[in-house]
């Protein structure tokens, strides 16, 4: 959502083509012998290659939430693919950053939800910083949310609903465990996961005790709506003594 933000097509954009001596032809992927022919793929690749929809900020309603659900709403109607996965950033004892992508598992008035093993990188991280932040990307639209703000753990009676709403393949997934640990071949893994799916096949309460939800709660949320003539539209909330302010941001 800053100046990097993707580049929406114009009429000097390369167009996509089947033919093979295409730079973006899969049969060229493997005479990809230099830098050249590398950053030539890459600045073929197209965005934002359809008609975006207007974003009017003034509309915008004073809490951010309501937004949220209204474009994740727009994403699906627009058949964006897995709408419900976002990059989360945090940083370990030493500062230093990490991200991946996750699934959200709600959002509310208490915040942004998603979950994880409280020994896993992330859970090590939330323990020792407590904040994060969150990126959603849905391009079928051209837009972007980001959200931080301080991250609490979940009652763990919270914690057990979650995991025991959620799918087989979920379950027997949480009750493997070890997340980030070191795998010394793929063939213990392979042991462990079928072990945790007869498990979970037959104890569908199964517990699964490092299983984690976090929740983040808001201190800004910021949207992003892409524009072809890249007049694009960033609305920021930030909180401040339990209210929310709205400003606009220079693309």
């Amino acid at each position: 959502m800053s100046a990097d933000a993707p580049t929406p097509p114009t009429n000097d954009s390369p167009t996509p083509t089947s033919d093979p001596s295409s730079p973006a032809s899969p049969s060229s992927l493997s005479s990809l012998s230099s830098p050249a022919e590398f950053v030539r793929l890459l600045r073929a690749q197209r965005v934002w290659d359809t008609e975006l929809p207007d974003f009017a900020p003034a509309a915008a309603p004073a809490d951010p939430l309501p937004l949220f659900e209204q474009w994740f709403a727009e994403a699906v109607a627009a058949g964006q693919a897995e709408p419900h996965t976002m990059s989360l950033a945090t940083a370990d004892a030493e500062g230093l950053p990490d991200v991946r992508t996750v699934m959200l598992h709600g959002a509310d008035q208490e915040g942004w939800h998603f979950a994880s093993h409280a020994g896993s990188r992330k859970g090590r991280h939330l323990a020792a910083r407590p904040y994060a932040a969150l990126g959603f990307y849905w391009p079928a639209q051209g837009r972007q949310i980001r959200v931080r703000g301080p991250v609490t753990v979940a009652p763990p009676e919270v914690a057990r609903a979650d995991l025991h709403a959620r799918s087989t393949g979920a379950l027997a997934s949480a009750l493997v465990g070890r997340q980030s640990e070191v795998l010394d071949s793929y063939e213990e893994l392979q042991r462990a996961s079928d072990a945790a799916w007869d498990r979970a096949h037959r104890e569908p309460d199964a517990p699964a005790p490092s299983w984690t939800v976090y929740v983040l709660d808001p201190d800004e949320v910021e949207f992003f709506q892409g524009d072809a003539r890249r007049r694009h539209v960033r609305l920021t909330y930030r909180r401040a003594d339990g209210t929310w302010r709205k400003e606009l941001l220079w693309p």
